[in-house]
């Protein structure tokens, strides 16, 4: 579970705006905060989760405001802290500097990012570039200059527009490598280790897909085929495989599609 409400609140404790996503929480609940944040300070036990009764506040403090989200479930704690920092970088994108004035001043953009970002209290389109595509500081230019919705929030990928065009495809690549040692008075090595970086200059047309894979061979000629600890020799297939990029981490990644059979051992980003 999530957010039930997320508030954002003065240095007094007045609530300047609030959303109620599921209404499960009474929002008068948000009067205790300010008092059980200063009694816990007070006390040197200050901590980012505050409870009263059934509610918990979890909260965070920017410039001069307070993001609080409260619940009266068992959400998921790193998840709501997430949301409220990226509603920092959201908000701070849109308004340059993030305070009680800016919050003031634009009630009706912060009201439309809050129904945007968070549907129920979870989390939705956290993108600012997707957003400031249909969400506009000029509210009433907003139904005639966005008519239907942008490609990009139903779109595959959300960090590349369509229709980008050049005259040449090229790509240039920098391969980067450092090697650093650690030797004693005696000349012997205590510990080494090969960092390096891949960059990338890409002009490419369209929407183009990288496919990605192992050169094992050259590994397989220097050091012949790998064994496993109960002894059974690992072939191309078994290492490609094991050395492939967690699953865990591609359902993190937007940009890295699922592989569609244990025979492709490639990853596709786009």
């Amino acid at each position: 579970m999530s957010a039930s409400a997320i508030f954002v609140l003065d240095l007094k404790g007045k609530v300047l705006i609030c959303r109620n996503y599921k209404g499960d929480v009474d929002m008068a609940e948000i009067d205790h905060f300010l008092p059980l944040l200063m009694q816990h300070e007070e006390e040197g036990l200050l901590c980012p989760v505050l409870s009263h009764g059934s509610v918990h506040f979890l909260w965070i403090k920017h410039s001069n405001l307070y993001l609080v989200a409260t619940t009266n479930k068992n959400s998921n704690a790193s998840l709501v802290y997430s949301f409220l920092y990226k509603l920092v970088e959201v908000f701070t994108e849109y308004f340059k500097e993030l305070e009680e004035e800016s919050i003031q001043d634009n009630f009706v953009v912060v009201y439309e990012l809050l129904d945007e970002l968070m549907d129920f209290g979870f989390p939705q389109t956290t993108d600012s570039k997707i957003l400031q595509e249909y969400i506009t500081q000029e509210g009433a230019k907003l139904e005639v200059a966005k008519s239907k919705v942008p490609t990009t929030v139903t779109n595959a990928v959300s960090w590349r527009s369509e229709g980008i065009k050049y005259k040449k495809n090229e790509v240039f690549i920098d391969v980067i490598e450092s090697i650093n040692v650690l030797v004693n008075a005696n000349g012997s090595v205590m510990s080494s280790d090969i960092v390096g970086s891949i960059k990338l200059k890409t002009m490419l047309s369209g929407m183009p897909e990288l496919r990605l894979g192992l050169n094992d061979r050259v590994l397989f000629a220097l050091t012949g085929p790998l064994t496993r600890s109960d002894g059974q020799c690992l072939t191309r297939t078994h290492y490609n495989l094991l050395a492939r990029p967690s699953r865990d981490v591609n359902l993190f990644d937007e940009r890295v599609q699922e592989v569609k059979s244990e025979s492709d051992v490639l990853d596709l980003f786009v």
